[in-house]
């Protein structure tokens, strides 16, 4: 199967974050990460800049671990004031228009039996998504690359037992074009989600959507924030478990030292979303 343009971009751009995440003690110049991936400075400059919306210097410092433990060292202040403010802080990424509707605890035990899900493979500027929709809203976003889709179906078939599953790109391409969107002044419509886990699951998901983009937690934050300091080790369980990627921000949850910690779908993508989401996000305030 012949790659999109937009699938080679992002095979590159994947490229280039390994390599910068591998040496970025060494800051690594233009001209190194350039020839990691076979572009010439330009030509890799260019992509790079439009793929992220700024210039791959810049993004190199949102890689480094040294971002990674300052936004950390403020994200207890930032988590608090987050959960005060709710979700009508200032202007967001599209997750501040989330809103999730949890399955019923017969819906569960039913193994959503009776449910129709359609669902389409779509690009998107972190690769191949797999994107599955409800009446009662978006159940599945999981990435993949074009020759593991079948493994990516019978995962949702695994998680959805009692569904039936209709391929239907024409449906859901709308969808998967707005979902990496950065929203305009206007109000967004709120996007739903369908919501499938257990109670302190489905806690743990709720808390992921209050951190803002272009921030980090940890888990402990999270354990603390629900009343439940001990349990940083079933949060992580529950971050795992999410398969509603980027909409449920599982990849702003990283370790207490700063470190980026395992991510369902790569290292290199949740380095990828993380740095692409602090190149777009206004500064946070906490005043």
């Amino acid at each position: 199967m012949q790659l999109t343009q937009a699938e080679l971009d992002y095979a590159r751009v994947e490229q280039a974050i390994g390599y910068i995440a591998a040496h970025f003690t060494a800051q690594p110049s233009l001209h190194d990460i350039a020839a990691h991936v076979h572009l010439s400075p330009f030509h890799f400059n260019r992509l790079f800049t439009r793929w992220a919306g700024t210039s791959p210097q810049r993004f190199l410092r949102f890689l480094t671990k040294e971002y990674a433990r300052q936004v950390l060292l403020e994200s207890g202040d930032m988590l608090a004031a987050t959960y005060q403010a709710g979700l009508s802080g200032s202007s967001r990424l599209h997750d501040l228009f989330v809103t999730y509707e949890a399955m019923t605890p017969a819906e569960y035990r039913a193994q959503a039996a009776g449910l129709v899900i359609r669902y389409g493979f779509h690009p998107t500027p972190f690769g191949e998504c797999l994107l599955s929709l409800t009446e009662r809203g978006i159940c599945g976003l999981t990435f993949q690359s074009a020759t593991e889709r079948e493994t990516a179906l019978t995962q949702l078939r695994t998680t959805w037992p009692g569904a039936t599953l209709l391929a239907d790109e024409p449906e859901t391409a709308a969808v998967a074009a707005s979902l990496f969107q950065v929203p305009g002044p206007t109000a967004a419509r709120p996007l739903p989600l369908l919501l499938k886990g257990t109670n302190f699951q489905i806690k743990v998901w709720e808390a992921l959507l209050r951190i803002p983009a272009g921030a980090v937690v940890s888990y402990r934050h999270i354990a603390a924030a629900l009343g439940q300091p001990g349990a940083s080790q079933a949060v992580g369980g529950a971050v795992g478990a999410n398969l509603i990627g980027y909409l449920i921000p599982c990849h702003r949850v990283i370790q207490q030292h700063g470190g980026p910690g395992g991510y369902r779908w790569g290292s290199a993508r949740k380095q990828a979303l993380l740095a692409w989401e602090a190149a777009r996000s206004e500064p946070v305030s906490l005043g």
